[in-house]
């Protein structure tokens, strides 16, 4: 069997910065086991698998890490969308419509962005079980839990950039990994750092879906909507996140860097 596979850098507009993610628009079904090889294969921290359905502007998503099947990813959906527009699956201006573990995801080309339209999250102001007081040195001033990953807010956006993960350490005390975040600097509102090392993804380079719940926190303690938004990874990724009722647009750009075939 040969697939047509990509890599997509999201949430930047330049190459090899933001966070990569492997497409694959299927023009046939794989199985699980399947995708899960894929996804092993490109060791990426996600690669989305995208099927048309027999409905215009529908499709059917699903996200791997190199280890496992997740419920919802933010930056391999964006990086799902540019590639389907690059490759003639969908056209500019026109919602595509995802069927995923999340419910219905639905996407849009506004000029040279994307907007996602996700899931609020909702966050439980929460002391972290262990992290309560201290996270890798730096003091922890609020905490917040979301289903499987926490929050903790740090004093500032120096000590999110400068943090030094010990993730042995996170993985004995996150289901599936933790947010760090403080207010922002240099024009951002907010910067945050995610770390799931039990997702086989020991650092994420830039997370939609940590935003959706990002969105939720900040909302609740500052009243703000819209907040512009860096992830300071070291590959670093930037995004406007903006909450409507109970729902979150994500809006980001995205670049491709490689295509190519992979057989079995």
């Amino acid at each position: 069997m040969k697939i047509s596979i990509a890599t997509v850098d999201s949430f930047t507009s330049q190459a090899f910065s933001g966070n990569p993610a492997g497409v694959v628009l299927l023009e046939e079904e794989l199985s699980p086991d399947q995708m899960q090889s894929i996804a092993m294969e490109m060791n990426l921290s996600e690669t989305a698998f995208v099927q048309k359905t027999d409905k215009p502007n529908q499709f059917n998503l699903r996200w791997f890490t190199p280890t496992l099947e997740i419920d919802l990813c933010g930056h391999a959906t964006l990086a799902s969308a540019f590639w389907m527009l690059r490759s003639g699956w969908a056209r500019e201006g026109e919602r595509m419509h995802f069927s995923t573990k999340s419910g219905e995801l639905i996407v849009r080309s506004i000029g040279e962005k994307l907007e996602m339209n996700f899931p609020l999250i909702p966050t439980k102001h929460k002391s972290h079980p262990h992290f309560s007081h201290e996270f890798m040195g730096s003091a922890v001033v609020n905490s917040a839990e979301l289903k499987k990953n926490w929050i903790l807010e740090l004093g500032s956006a120096k000590e999110v950039q400068e943090c030094e993960p010990d993730f042995l350490e996170i993985a004995k005390h996150s289901e599936e990994g933790i947010i760090i975040t403080a207010q922002g600097v240099k024009g951002y509102d907010i910067y945050s750092r995610f770390f799931g090392p039990n997702v086989g993804v020991p650092e994420d380079p830039v997370t939609g879906f940590a935003h959706c719940a990002l969105m939720d926190y900040w909302s609740k303690k500052t009243g703000k909507t819209l907040l512009k938004a860096f992830q300071a990874s070291k590959r670093g990724g930037e995004m406007e996140i903006e909450k409507v009722e109970d729902r979150v647009m994500i809006r980001g750009k995205a670049v491709g860097v490689m295509q190519g075939i992979m057989e079995f």
